[in-house]
Protein backbone atom coordinates (compact mmCIF):
# COMPACT_ATOMS: atom_id res chain seq x y z
CA UNK A 1 0.00 0.00 0.00
CA UNK A 2 1.10 3.47 -1.04
CA UNK A 3 1.57 6.24 1.31
CA UNK A 4 -1.11 9.24 0.99
CA UNK A 5 -0.25 12.74 2.42
CA UNK A 6 -2.25 16.51 1.77
CA UNK A 7 0.22 18.96 1.39
CA UNK A 8 -0.51 22.68 1.96
CA UNK A 9 1.03 25.36 0.10
CA UNK A 10 0.74 28.23 -2.16
CA UNK A 11 -2.48 28.62 -0.64
CA UNK A 12 -3.76 25.37 -1.58
CA UNK A 13 -4.43 21.58 -0.43
CA UNK A 14 -2.85 18.63 -2.60
CA UNK A 15 -3.51 14.90 -2.04
CA UNK A 16 -0.08 13.21 -3.27
CA UNK A 17 1.46 9.98 -3.23
CA UNK A 18 4.81 9.25 -3.67
CA UNK A 19 6.41 9.18 -6.92
CA UNK A 20 3.59 11.63 -8.03
CA UNK A 21 4.39 14.44 -10.30
CA UNK A 22 2.56 17.23 -10.07
CA UNK A 23 2.01 21.48 -10.40
CA UNK A 24 2.21 23.73 -7.35
CA UNK A 25 2.24 27.42 -6.92
CA UNK A 26 5.87 29.14 -8.33
CA UNK A 27 8.31 28.72 -5.19
CA UNK A 28 12.00 29.88 -5.24
CA UNK A 29 13.96 27.21 -5.56
CA UNK A 30 16.42 26.13 -8.40
CA UNK A 31 15.57 22.84 -10.73
CA UNK A 32 17.33 19.54 -9.91
CA UNK A 33 16.62 20.61 -6.01
CA UNK A 34 15.24 18.91 -3.12
CA UNK A 35 12.16 21.10 -1.52
CA UNK A 36 10.82 20.15 2.13
CA UNK A 37 7.57 20.81 3.00
CA UNK A 38 6.36 20.35 6.65
CA UNK A 39 2.93 21.29 6.43
CA UNK A 40 1.43 18.44 6.50
CA UNK A 41 -1.78 18.22 7.13
CA UNK A 42 -2.93 14.31 6.72
CA UNK A 43 -0.73 10.82 6.65
CA UNK A 44 -2.31 7.57 5.62
CA UNK A 45 -0.15 4.38 5.61
CA UNK A 46 -2.46 1.56 4.78
CA UNK A 47 -4.38 1.38 7.95
CA UNK A 48 -2.30 3.98 9.86
CA UNK A 49 -3.79 7.40 9.69
CA UNK A 50 -2.86 10.93 11.15
CA UNK A 51 -4.52 13.60 11.27
CA UNK A 52 -2.99 16.94 12.07
CA UNK A 53 -4.58 19.93 14.08
CA UNK A 54 -4.10 21.77 11.78
CA UNK A 55 -0.33 19.81 11.01
CA UNK A 56 0.73 16.69 12.05
CA UNK A 57 3.82 16.71 13.74
CA UNK A 58 7.06 15.37 12.91
CA UNK A 59 5.71 14.89 9.16
CA UNK A 60 7.32 15.82 6.08
CA UNK A 61 7.29 15.56 2.32
CA UNK A 62 10.55 16.21 0.29
CA UNK A 63 9.41 17.17 -3.54
CA UNK A 64 12.28 17.31 -6.19
CA UNK A 65 11.64 20.36 -8.22
CA UNK A 66 11.65 19.29 -12.04
CA UNK A 67 11.15 22.66 -13.86
CA UNK A 68 9.51 26.15 -13.58
CA UNK A 69 6.67 27.20 -16.00
CA UNK A 70 3.76 29.59 -17.30
CA UNK A 71 0.30 27.95 -17.61
CA UNK A 72 -2.21 28.46 -19.92
CA UNK A 73 -3.40 31.66 -20.96
CA UNK A 74 -6.40 32.99 -19.33
CA UNK A 75 -7.86 36.24 -20.85
CA UNK A 76 -9.94 38.92 -18.44
CA UNK A 77 -12.46 41.23 -20.66
CA UNK A 78 -13.78 44.48 -18.97
CA UNK A 79 -16.36 46.46 -20.55
CA UNK A 80 -18.05 49.67 -19.92
CA UNK A 81 -21.63 50.11 -21.04
CA UNK A 82 -22.51 53.36 -23.23
CA UNK A 83 -18.80 54.74 -23.27
CA UNK A 84 -17.47 52.32 -25.70
CA UNK A 85 -14.65 50.96 -23.13
CA UNK A 86 -13.48 47.88 -23.33
CA UNK A 87 -9.74 46.30 -22.60
CA UNK A 88 -8.61 42.42 -23.02
CA UNK A 89 -6.07 41.47 -21.20
CA UNK A 90 -4.11 38.13 -20.99
CA UNK A 91 -2.56 36.17 -17.49
CA UNK A 92 -0.45 33.30 -17.54
CA UNK A 93 0.14 31.89 -13.76
CA UNK A 94 3.52 30.40 -13.12
CA UNK A 95 4.18 27.35 -11.37
CA UNK A 96 6.50 24.96 -10.28
CA UNK A 97 6.61 21.28 -11.30
CA UNK A 98 7.81 18.74 -8.41
CA UNK A 99 7.82 15.04 -7.99
CA UNK A 100 6.90 13.78 -4.65
CA UNK A 101 10.47 12.23 -3.53
CA UNK A 102 9.36 10.66 0.44
CA UNK A 103 6.51 10.91 2.74
CA UNK A 104 7.89 10.30 6.43
CA UNK A 105 5.69 11.00 9.31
Amino acid sequence: MAKHAVIATGGKQYLVTEGQILNIEKVLVEPKATYTLDQVLFVMDGEIVKVGKPAVDGAKVDLEVLEHGLGKKLYVETYKAKTRKHRKIGHRQPFTRVKVAKITG
